[in-house]
């Protein structure tokens, strides 16, 4: 089956002229324009015409989304100017500690948009005229939208000056390109000469997992992991390797670039079985609303357990995005008995250095057969879930293979087994026939979690005596065998955080132990150890009601402490304070000074509160109040004298 080619995303025109260079100050001389690429139509907003290094590229594997742009160092530093990729307006800005940070967008004549963020300050005009906004709502957290002749920029025009704000890691200006229907767009595909690539991407790991009941990998239906051999810019595994079945392929791979250590994405993959096209991805182009979706792109499970970014190359149930060429498996291939296979892929990265993956798959039988014997002290029943596949392991004391008794409502069903290895004998079974309540081997019982089989894209309601699970029409990216249980410890839990949502579900619990006060009770996500991180929630008598975006473990926990607040600088051009709250966290804070309302910038990074006065000139001098608020409304108030 041949696949269409990739579509490569070209920019062509020039772009119309603005006039207003207001962005530029008088200390600091014009950039220069890089001279080898006349026909890109941006312009670096980092040191243009100088090479460039980056620590994060387009496509990069986030934990909760795809990397929107790239990263561009700043020599560590903050403060470096930051120019106007192209002519057009400011048509965004927005401050804040989180996400993005200080931020700007820029719309262009032609539909575009180029994005700056995590940036420190802004050049006068714009900085004061967000500071008397600030003022005017009184509020830290503002997000603007100026009209077109507000702010015109030029191309090269300073903008802003690069710092490490918001969710930033530590200095480096974060640059996207987006299209009109908000798209991310990889930047780099318009040849900027000030990053210099020459290396391919390094491949880490691979790995083979059954897509059907009958598949196998070296005999058992499991997920296996390999590490191959690199030779030059080929990588591979010396022996063939035998499965059976509908197999998906996943990568665990990285990209970097010339002067740079950071591990940064690839960005495209093409899958080949035996010379024919069954799947390609370039991540370009990417729905900002669907950027989420990265989980169902990788392998969400063993990125949350082991920190490894698997990509699967194939597309997988509830996948939407639209960065795909895929055959009528969507990826997946079929390995049949006897036939020898050779499987490739290659990765690119977005200057088109090449590297390749191959190895050879020889066809078995899926037929029963024993890959080893248990050594068994204690018969045992133990279970797993693969996608819709139950898989039983039966740990026992038999020679002879032994039909499992699998129970359904008021029913039994005999499964045989499909092989034996060291763990046991492992019978499979798919769910989508039906919920088994238990299984029996000899005696040995084994009972079954599942509540009920949520299916994907409806809305579903389940409920219990202690919970309501709401999932709305595109919660689920694919069938849910819901698990819930409500502990002695009054935790709920709903499945595990190995699954994840595109949209919220919404959850309303009933706790067995009900707060004295409820409006200082709220619900947090214990994770997977000791953490708290607070949810919030509405309560409606002795419920409440919350929303997540992670299934987990839930419980209602009350936090009457009210924040601390500590004084560190006081005179009459600035005052600063650290703040801090033991469990629902910081929500709002308010500071006067001689009755008059003061801005504090919030940097939760180092947790300190810094002020900054709409007049320079004026000094200063009073009284001082500062009340500080957390989630639930517990208040501090420290006061002091300028």
């Amino acid at each position: 089956m041949k696949l269409n080619n990739i579509r490569s995303f070209l920019l062509t025109g020039l772009l119309g002229l603005s006039t207003l260079g207001w962005g530029q100050t008088s200390t600091t001389p014009p950039a220069p324009a890089p001279a080898s690429n006349p026909a890109n139509p941006f312009l670096f907003p980092i040191k243009p015409g100088t090479q460039n290094f980056l620590s994060g590229s387009m496509g990069e594997i986030r934990p909760n989304h795809f990397h929107g742009g790239i990263d561009i160092k700043t020599d560590m530093k903050i403060g470096l100017p930051v120019y106007a990729a192209a002519d057009g307006y400011i048509s965004r800005v927005r401050i804040s500690s989180y996400g993005y940070g200080n931020h700007i967008v820029v719309t262009h004549p032609n539909g575009l948009v180029t994005t700056y963020s995590h940036l420190n300050h802004f050049p006068p005009a714009l900085a004061q005229h967000m500071l008397q906004l600030q003022y005017q709502k009184k509020d830290f957290d503002i997000d603007v939208y100026p009209t077109q002749n507000q702010f015109p920029v030029k191309k090269g025009d300073i903008i802003a000056y690069s710092g490490n704000t918001g969710g930033s890691g530590g200095p480096h200006l974060h640059f996207e390109v987006r299209d009109a229907e908000n798209k991310l767009l990889n930047p780099l595909q318009y040849g900027f000469t000030e990053v210099v690539d020459q290396v391919p991407p390094t491949v880490y790991n691979f790995a083979l997992t059954p897509q059907s009941i009958d598949a196998r990998v070296q005999g058992e239906y499991s997920r296996k992991e390999f590490t191959p051999e690199k030779q030059g810019n080929l990588y591979t595994i010396k022996d063939t390797l035998k499965a059976s079945g509908l197999l998906g392929l996943e990568i665990q791979a990285i990209d970097q670039y010339n002067g740079a250590a950071n591990r940064n994405g690839v960005q495209a993959m093409e899958l080949r079985v035996n010379g024919e096209a069954v799947y390609r991805h370039l991540i370009d182009n990417v729905p900002f609303e669907k950027s989420r979706q990265v989980s169902v792109h990788i392998n969400f499970p063993v990125l949350k357990l082991t920190n490894k970014a698997f990509q699967r190359l194939y597309v997988a149930d509830g996948n939407t995005l639209p960065i795909y060429e895929v055959d009528a498996d969507r990826g997946r291939f079929r390995i049949e008995e006897g036939k020898l296979y050779e499987v490739v892929a290659d990765l690119k990265d977005s200057y088109n250095n090449l590297t390749q993956l191959r190895f050879m798959v020889r066809g078995e039988s899926s037929a029963y057969q024993e890959l080893g014997r248990p050594e068994v002290k204690t018969p045992k029943l133990s279970y797993d879930v693969m996608e819709s596949i139950l898989k039983i392991t039966a740990a026992d004391t038999a020679q002879a293979k032994r039909n499992l008794d699998l129970y359904i409502g008021n029913y039994k069903y005999a499964v045989i087994p499909s092989y034996k290895n060291a763990a046991g004998s492992v019978y499979l079974y798919n769910m989508i026939g039906g919920i088994p309540d238990s299984a029996i081997l000899d005696g040995t019982k084994v009972k079954f979690p599942f509540n009920r089989l949520i299916p994907p894209n409806t809305e579903f309601l389940y409920t219990n005596r202690f919970m309501d699970i709401a999932f709305s029409k595109n919660s689920l990216y694919d069938t849910l065998f819901l698990q819930t249980l409500h502990d002695s410890q009054d935790v709920i839990h709903v499945n595990n955080p190995l699954i994840t949502l595109f949209e919220p579900a919404k959850i309303t619990i009933r706790p067995r132990e009900i707060p004295a006060d409820k409006s200082k009770a709220a619900v947090y996500d214990l994770g997977w150890g000791k953490g708290r991180r607070y949810l919030g929630g509405t309560w409606n008598g002795d419920a409440i009601t919350f929303q997540v975006k992670d299934l987990g473990r839930y419980k209602v926990l009350t936090d009457t402490v009210a924040p601390t607040i500590k004084l560190v600088k006081k005179n009459s051009s600035e005052i600063s304070f650290r703040i801090s709250d033991n469990l629902s966290g910081i929500a709002s804070w308010h500071c006067e000074v001689n009755g008059q309302w003061l801005l504090l910038k919030w940097e939760h990074k180092n947790a300190t509160l810094t002020s900054e006065r709409l007049d320079k000139t004026v000094p200063l001098s009073g009284g001082v109040v500062l009340r500080v608020k957390d989630s639930v409304g517990n208040e501090a108030v420290y006061t002091t004298k300028i």
